[in-house]
């Protein structure tokens, strides 16, 4: 139990992606009055919390409705994984989501979505779909852990960029887009393998 909260906390971290994520939060809130910095922290990561915690508990409904397997949605995840994981290893000039832009205050876009609950994310969470209520608490608990962790960054995500400079925080997302492409061929394994079985 402790192994599955512990590896569904990781993948949810990586996927999420924080501290890759805190160039873009500084400078999409470079025009925002100080002192509401922090509310916006905090309500685009409660919407990408609903937004993903409403994913997690629909997405068995979504695959069905959609007529998708969980084979399909592991071996697609996985290649949407590695594609952000090699964004990550290789930054592009816009970042890992393009270019969004500067002024005014953001709301849901670009901060909440796609930063935080991005494509990878989603069809992460999708994943998570389970029968047995141990497994909804802990994913479940996974992504409230998870989401405190984006406030301990976000919140203090100037000071936090000012003190480890750009060539740590591109280093520190390097290393983790290194272990998502990992875990993104895992998946893709787990899905080729389910995928035989299935035949």
């Amino acid at each position: 139990m402790t192994q599955t909260f512990i590896q569904t906390f990781i993948l949810l971290f990586l996927v999420t992606d924080p501290f890759g994520n805190v160039p873009l939060f500084v400078s999409a809130m470079a025009q925002v009055p100080k002192q509401r910095r922090w509310k916006i922290v905090v309500r685009e990561c409660a919407i990408a919390f609903f937004v993903l915690l409403l994913f997690m508990f629909f997405g068995r409904h979504l695959l069905a409705a959609m007529q998708l397997s969980q084979i399909s949605l592991r071996i697609g995840g996985s290649v949407i994984l590695f594609l952000i994981a090699m964004r990550m290893v290789f930054p592009q000039p816009g970042g890992m989501f393009g270019d969004n832009g500067k002024g005014g205050e953001p709301f849901i876009v670009p901060l909440a979505i796609p930063a935080i609950a991005g494509p990878s994310a989603l069809a992460t969470v999708l994943l998570f779909s389970s029968n047995t209520t141990t497994e909804i608490v802990i994913h479940v608990g996974a992504l409230v852990a998870v989401a405190l962790v984006w406030l301990a960054v976000f919140l203090p995500a100037e000071r936090l960029q000012e003190k480890l400079g750009p060539q740590v925080m591109a280093a520190f997302e390097r290393l983790m887009g290194l272990i998502l492409s990992a875990m993104a061929v895992e998946m893709f394994l787990a899905g080729i393998r389910e995928f035989i079985k299935s035949l």
